[in-house]
């Protein structure tokens, strides 16, 4: 395999570098911060890159967000993400295209180079490889930011119903209530969903958008 290496960390990096290339693959790129990870992988079109989080300036999640970028540039590039860290937001667009060859894995998780090595050949060719905590964490990312959390079982039913395009009368007929009892219903979930009375916006609509996008 062709690899590209980002990491800021210089020992860590070359500790990387050395067991790739003990492993029969090749480096062809190391760098220590994300615009250099975006240029290597425009460059070299690398068969995956092995990417850190937290890279210059800020160290926060400068290689996750340059991660997302390479992605833009060359779709579906293999980005396998080691780390100590679980950075949610960015991992959840590195996740969002759905076209696998992703992976997100946590140094201090490692603990056999076998495991890695084996991770970093399924992210090649196409697979996803995520640690057991990160996707702990996105799934509690993903529960708290749903805007149909605060939805009763009832109103979520008739919300689906709107999805599918009914109207309140349609709705009543189904669920084999009164028709009242369907726009108080409706009238909760565009207050839940904070959807106010505005003409240029048809609050239907957006909150069956809201639904589907959940």
């Amino acid at each position: 395999m062709r690899v590209v290496i980002a990491d800021d960390a210089v020992l860590l990096r070359e500790g990387l570098i050395r067991l790739v290339e003990e492993n029969g693959h090749t480096v062809v790129a190391a760098v220590g911060d994300g615009p250099s990870l975006v240029d290597a992988v425009v460059e070299h079109r690398p068969d995956v890159s092995i990417v850190d989080v937290r890279m210059p300036p800020s160290h926060t999640d400068e290689g996750l967000r340059a991660a997302v970028e390479a992605r833009s540039r060359v779709p579906g590039s293999p980005i396998l993400v080691l780390s100590q860290y679980v950075e949610v937001s960015y991992a959840d667009d590195l996740l969002a295209d759905r076209r696998g060859a992703v992976g997100y894995l946590l140094k201090d998780r490692v603990s056999l180079v076998a495991d890695f090595l084996d991770g970093l050949r399924r992210v090649a060719e196409g697979g996803t490889v995520l640690d057991p905590e990160v996707v702990g964490q996105l799934l509690v990312r993903r529960r708290r930011d749903d805007p149909l959390r605060s939805l009763t079982p009832r109103e979520r039913e008739v919300l689906s119903l709107m999805a599918e395009g009914m109207s309140n009368t349609a709705v009543a007929r189904k669920m084999v209530v009164t028709e009242g009892a369907v726009e108080k219903h409706v009238r909760n979930i565009f207050t839940k969903l904070n959807l106010h009375q505005d003409e240029e916006q048809h609050r239907r609509v957006l909150a069956v958008l809201a639904y589907l996008q959940t």
